[in-house]
């Protein structure tokens, strides 16, 4: 069983930079595909990054590729989200979610067996 618990988020002007962490708890870390996904006021809730297992073939969605860059310490049992170049589309609150199965398939093609509490990120002047 894992506990995921992001953090890192907060208030940047336009064109900033943010990094969001993923700490998670329990067993068997490295077996799962992790995903971040947000979800803004009204809209949706999207996929916007993923990384397998191994930590190789990360997939980005088209809105951030280029800006974002998504990486994980599986000793420390850590996923982070590098967030640069922030726009106010990119205001929401981010959650990372666990898949065992699935590896990095289309979001919405696979189940996920644990997903964190949210962290905001507000992108404002």
């Amino acid at each position: 069983q894992l506990h995921l618990v992001e953090s890192g988020g907060g208030l940047v002007q336009p064109g900033g930079s943010l990094r969001l962490s993923c700490a998670a708890s329990g067993n068997s870390f490295y077996y799962y595909a992790i995903d971040w996904f947000r979800q803004a006021p009204g809209k949706e809730r999207e996929g916007v990054s993923c990384i397998p297992d191994t930590g190789d073939l990360t997939k980005y969605a088209d809105s951030v590729k280029g800006r974002f860059t998504m990486s994980r310490d599986n000793a420390k049992n850590m996923v982070y989200l590098e967030m640069n170049s922030l726009k106010p589309e990119d205001t929401a609150v981010y959650y990372c979610a666990a898949a065992l199965y699935g590896g990095c398939s289309d979001w919405g093609a696979k189940s996920y067996d644990y997903w964190g509490q949210g962290t905001q990120v507000t992108v404002s002047s």
